[in-house]
C-alpha cells in the first residue's frame, strides 16, 4: 500500500510503539480477574461515596478553554507517556474527582459556541448571544445600549457580595473573554482597550473590558495572567520589549491608577517571575502580575523567555495563599486559556502540553484545600475539531504516526497523525503532504485538517464537568451550561439562593429554585390575561 521509505518509516514507528508496549504492559491486564478486581474497587468506591452538603466557603473554578472530551483523552495519554507509560491507562486529576456531568455549549444564536457567550453562562448563569460578555440574550453582538440595561451579575460579584475574596489566574490576557465575563459587561468581546470601542459606543456610555477591571472592580485581591499592553497607552515602552508599546488610546495608565487606588493596602504589582517569586502572600492582600503585553507564553516556549513566567500551577497557589486568609472564604478562576489557542494554530503539541500543566494546577488546590468546605469545578467552554483515531495500537505515541495496519486502508499511500483537525490550517490546497520523516510531535508541527481555514475552529458538542466538595453530587447527567453557575452559587448560598440553599439542606424544597427569580415577560402576561378573564 505504502512506498518502500514510508513503509521503512511506518516500521520504525510500529516497533518503537511495541516497543513501548511491551515494557509497559504487564501480564495482569490479560487475565480477566484484572479487570473484574478493577471494576469491583470502583464499585466500592462508588458506594462509599458520601454526598457533602454542607455551604462551601470556598469555591474554585477550573476552565480549560477550549478542552472538549477528545483533548481530554489525549491530554491524558500524553500526560501517561510523558511519564514513560502506554498513556491511555493513565488518569489526571480531574478524572479523579468523583462527580461529573456533560453540559451543552450553544450560544443563544450559535450553535457552535464562541468562548465569550461561554464565559457568560458558566460564570453569569444565563445563556447569551455570541461574542457578548456578561450580558443577558437581550443584548446582540455590538449592542451598546441593551448592554448597560442586560447585565447579568457572575459568581465572582455574587461572591464578593458575600464578603468573600476574589481572584482571577489566567495564561491568556486577563481582558481576554473568559476572564472577562466575572467582572465586566460588553457587547462585543474584542472591546478590551478603549481603541477597540466605537465611538457612538463610548458616547452612549460603554467602557472596555481593561477599565471596567480596573475602575469597576477594584475589589478583587488576584489579578494573573498577560495583556498588560490593554493597561497602557500608546506612549508607554513595555518594560520587557522595548520595541512594543501599550494600545490604549486615552492617554491612560491603568496599571499606575491601579496601584494608586491600592494606596495604604498591601498591594503589589508584578511583570517577571523573580518578582513574584517574591511576593510574600501573608503580607499581600491584592496582587497584580500581567506576564507580557499579549497572551502568556505557551509552556513549551516559556523556558526561552529571558523574564521568566510562573507557571499556573504556580499562580494558583501563589493565588489561594493570598485569598485563604479571608475567614468568610473565596471564589477563585483558574483558566487555562492556551489549551484553546494551541487548538487554533491546530499545534497538538502545544495544546495538549497545556493541558498537563493545566492539570498540575487542578492537583495544587486539591492538595492545599479542604474538600469539605471548598467546591472544585472542572470543565470547558467549548471543544474543538481535534480528533484522533485510525486503529492505533496501544502506546503508540498520540503526537506521533499511526503505523500501517490492514484496518487503514489509507487511500493517497501516505501515512497520517494520531491526531488532526477537521478544520485548519493544516489543510494544502495542492493535496495532502507526505509527513515520513516529519518530527510531528514537535511544538511548531501543524496538524493536517479536512478544510481549509485561517483559524481552526471550535466544537460544537458537550463538554465535561468534574467536581469534588460540598454539592458536587448535583453535578450528573446532561445540563444547559448555565448549571455550572448555579450550583456553585447553590453550593455557597450566594445571590438567589442565598435562603433557599439553607432550607433545602435541612428539609426537601417545596418550590422551584425558579421561584426565586423575577417572572418572564410571558409568564406576567399570561397571568395577568387569566386575572382579567376571570374578574370579567
Amino acid at each position: 500500500m505504502f512506498g518502500a521509505p514510508v513503509k521503512f518509516g511506518l516500521l520504525v514507528a510500529w516497533w518503537l510503539a511495541m516497543d513501548v508496549i511491551c515494557s509497559s504492559q504487564t501480564d495482569e491486564e490479560k487475565q480477566p480477574q484484572y479487570w473484574n478486581d478493577l471494576a469491583w474497587r470502583d464499585i466500592q468506591d462508588v458506594l462509599n461515596l458520601q454526598p457533602k452538603t454542607g455551604v462551601a466557603k470556598n469555591l474554585v473554578l477550573f476552565l480549560g478553554d477550549g478542552m472538549g472530551v477528545s483533548t481530554v483523552t489525549a491530554g491524558r495519554i500524553l500526560k501517561g507517556q510523558l511519564a514513560g507509560r502506554t498513556g491511555e491507562e493513565e488518569l489526571l486529576e480531574m478524572d479523579k474527582l468523583p462527580y461529573s456531568a456533560l453540559v451543552k455549549t450553544y450560544n443563544i444564536d450559535r450553535q457552535t459556541a464562541d468562548s465569550a457567550g461561554t464565559a457568560t453562562a458558566y460564570q453569569c448563569g444565563v445563556k447569551a448571544n455570541y461574542k457578548t460578555v456578561g450580558v443577558d440574550g437581550t443584548v446582540t453582538l455590538g449592542d451598546c445600549a441593551a448592554s448597560l440595561i442586560g447585565k447579568a451579575k457572575s459568581v465572582l460579584e455574587h461572591a464578593h457580595d458575600a464578603g468573600k475574596s476574589t481572584g482571577i489566574v489566567a495564561t491568556a490576557r486577563i481582558t481576554h473573554a473568559s476572564p472577562a465575563a466575572a467582572y465586566a459587561y460588553v457587547a462585543n468581546r474584542v472591546w478590551e482597550h478603549d481603541g477597540m470601542v466605537p465611538t457612538e459606543a463610548k458616547a452612549l456610555g460603554c467602557s472596555d473590558i481593561a477599565l471596567q477591571l480596573v475602575q469597576d472592580n477594584p475589589f478583587i485581591n488576584v489579578l494573573l495572567g498577560g495583556g498588560r499592553a490593554y493597561l497602557t497607552n500608546t506612549n508607554q515602552t513595555d518594560p520587557e520589549y522595548p520595541d512594543q508599546k501599550g494600545f490604549r488610546t486615552d492617554g491612560r495608565d491603568l496599571i499606575q491608577e491601579w496601584t494608586d487606588g491600592k494606596a495604604g493596602s498591601a498591594a503589589q504589582y508584578v511583570w517577571r517571575k523573580a518578582e513574584f517569586d517574591q511576593v510574600d502572600p501573608a503580607e499581600t492582600d491584592y496582587l497584580m502580575g500581567l506576564f507580557e503585553p499579549d497572551h502568556m507564553q505557551y509552556t513549551l516556549d516559556a523556558k526561552n523567555d529571558p523574564a521568566g513566567k510562573p507557571s499556573i500551577a504556580e499562580m494558583t497557589t501563589k493565588a489561594i495563599q493570598i485569598l485563604s486568609k479571608n475567614p468568610k472564604g473565596f471564589f477563585l478562576l483558574v483558566e487555562g486559556s492556551k489549551i484553546d489557542l494551541g487548538h487554533h494554530a491546530s499545534k497538538a503539541a502545544h495544546a495538549l502540553n497545556e493541558v498537563v500543566t493545566f492539570n498540575d494546577a487542578i492537583a495544587v488546590a486539591k492538595d492545599m484545600l479542604d474538600l469539605d468546605e471548598t467546591l472544585i469545578t472542572v470543565t470547558a467552554d467549548h471543544s474543538h475539531t481535534f480528533s484522533f483515531g485510525g486503529y492505533a495500537p496501544r502506546g503508540t505515541p498520540i503526537l506521533g504516526l499511526v503505523p500501517e495496519s490492514d484496518e487503514n486502508v489509507v487511500l493517497d499511500n501516505m501515512p497520517f497523525t494520531n491526531v488532526m483537525y477537521g478544520n485548519g490550517p493544516g489543510f494544502r490546497l495542492e493535496g495532502r503532504q507526505n509527513i515520513t520523516g516529519v518530527n510531528t510531535a514537535d511544538k511548531e508541527y501543524i496538524q493536517q485538517s479536512a478544510v481549509p481555514i485561517k483559524s481552526e475552529s471550535h466544537g460544537g458538542e458537550d463538554v465535561s464537568v468534574f467536581a469534588d466538595g460540598p454539592m458536587a453530587h448535583l453535578f450528573r447527567g446532561l445540563h444547559e451550561q448555565v448549571y455550572v453557575a448555579h450550583v456553585m452559587k447553590y453550593a455557597a448560598c450566594l445571590g438567589e439562593y442565598a435562603e433557599t440553599c439553607r432550607t433545602c439542606r435541612t428539609q426537601p424544597c417545596a418550590a422551584s429554585a425558579a421561584d426565586k427569580h423575577t417572572w418572564t415577560g410571558f409568564t406576567l402576561v399570561a397571568t395577568l390575561l387569566f386575572l382579567k378573564t376571570i374578574i370579567n
